[in-house]
């Protein structure tokens, strides 16, 4: 039983730096971000179609009411990776990343509305030392610069990540969590395949390495790895756990975009790390 939830959460946090590396990705190429958005979807879709297919998976819904929420999540899902890219690109990897971590508050006070549980007092107190880290970490912010704009996309990115997540949790015992995500991805190229018309996409030709590993490493792996998580913890402890995500970014940005973290960087992920060991030994429990 030990050995189990350890391998849980190790397999949560292998999901959460994987798809830290949108972070990255998602500042260094050069395209419009609905456009790196379809070609991210739409190479993820071929790859996770791919390996359902060597897998033998079964592509049938288990139920025809599984549609219309399956397509809703598949919509909150576009916006939350679109909006997403608009913080990164509006500001940087660590503001964009840490003010799309204000999701695990919004998802602690969603998901009892969402999923009828009961809530629990301590992912307040987790939730508001997560917000405490991020308040120590964010720079001051005015409304004329691009950084409130970033900030105020990330938010809106948060909100649209906790819907869709909430959306999935109650189906995620029923299928394949590559299976979930290969729907997800075909929602999310669709949803975005005007963009391709009217949205300069020249760009594919020097980008689509990058595109290709945005699609396959972040999204593919990545986000498989995390739906197939929500087996083994609520949505909640997901997102808490989840939250050292900002400080992968940030080091790989460190490493790769030669953003240099502040003294208040490190601070700030100090204690969103302590909710992550916080977490950790509170759902083992």
């Amino acid at each position: 039983m030990q050995s189990n939830h350890t391998k849980n959460i190790l397999g949560l946090l292998l999901a959460t730096f994987f798809i830290s590396t949108s972070g990255v990705l998602g500042r260094y190429i050069e395209m419009p971000s609905e456009v790196i958005i379809w070609f991210r979807s739409f190479f993820a879709m071929l790859f996770l179609g791919l390996f359902c297919w060597y897998r033998k998976l079964n592509f049938k819904l288990k139920s025809k009411t599984h549609k219309l929420p399956f397509i809703i999540a598949g919509i909150f899902m576009a916006a939350h990776w679109v909006t997403f890219f608009y913080a990164l690109k509006l500001s940087n990897v660590a503001i964009g990343m840490l003010s799309l971590y204000t999701f695990p508050v919004m998802i602690a006070f969603l998901e009892p509305l969402f999923l009828k549980v009961k809530f629990k007092p301590i992912y307040i107190v987790l939730g508001i030392l997560v917000l405490f880290g991020l308040y120590i970490l964010s720079p001051d912010f005015t409304f004329e610069n691009t950084t409130f704009q970033g900030i105020i996309f990330g938010l809106v990115s948060a909100l649209c990540y906790v819907i869709r997540i909430l959306i999935l949790k109650s189906h995620v015992h029923q299928y394949n969590g590559v299976m979930l995500m290969f729907y997800q991805t075909i929602i999310v190229t669709i949803c975005l395949l005007p963009t391709l018309f009217f949205m300069d996409i020249s760009g594919i030709k020097t980008q689509l390495p990058y595109i290709l590993l945005l699609a396959i490493i972040t999204t593919a792996i990545g986000h498989s790895l995390m739906v197939y998580s929500l087996q083994f913890f609520s949505a909640s402890t997901t997102s808490i756990i989840s939250s050292v995500q900002p400080i992968f970014g940030i080091i790989l940005a460190f490493f790769f975009l030669s953003e240099i973290p502040t003294t208040d960087t490190y601070v700030g992920g100090a204690l969103i790390l302590a909710t992550v060991v916080i977490e950790s030994i509170r759902s083992k429990k």
